[in-house]
């Protein structure tokens, strides 16, 4: 009795991996993305980019308190943004959004150059060098982006507005 509660795991843990179609020893979390055309971007991820979108990177200043623009529009009823609020924080998005842009599609075309390389086996180490420092920089750049936006919209509001814009968020800390 004692032998089969050892077999019944391995029994589940084999069946599971093959339903998977993997074998236990082999798998890995990337299958399937070998079919992405950047492989190192989703469509989500390259969706985001292509319009702009904050892609995450602005995450140390939205969970510390300081709002983002886009959020801010979307709940400017809620947070009682008054029209000329309303105005100068489109403004500052839209300026946001459009260098954002610029950054996300050059991000996407060093991403898929890289690609290409490793594709058709022309990576040397002098390319890779030089893509991944493009990449380092434009990354940065788009990251900057965001952040610096965060740290302009709060000056357009008053203290309770970030106060409550935070706890909708689900931000009670910063309140």
């Amino acid at each position: 009795m004692k032998q089969l509660y050892l077999v019944i795991p391995f029994v589940f843990f084999s069946i599971n991996a093959f339903a998977a179609g993997q074998s236990p020893q082999h798998g890995s979390h990337y299958a399937a993305e070998e079919k992405r055309a950047i492989k190192s971007l989703s469509n989500e991820d390259i969706a985001e980019l292509m319009r702009g979108g904050g892609w995450g990177l602005a995450k140390a200043a939205e969970l510390n308190g300081v709002p983002g623009p886009s959020h801010l529009l979307k709940m400017k009823d809620l947070v009682g943004l008054d029209a000329g609020q309303v105005t100068r924080i489109t403004k500052l998005y839209d300026g946001m959004k459009a260098k954002a842009i610029v950054a996300g599609e050059l991000l996407i075309a060093l991403e898929r150059q890289l690609e290409v390389h490793f594709q058709n086996r022309t990576i040397t180490d002098a390319i890779l060098q030089k893509l991944l420092e493009e990449l380092a920089q434009v990354r940065r750049e788009l990251r900057y982006i965001h952040l610096s936006t965060h740290l302009e919209t709060p000056k357009i509001l008053t203290r309770q507005q970030i106060r409550h814009y935070n706890l909708l968020r689900g931000y009670a800390s910063h309140n």
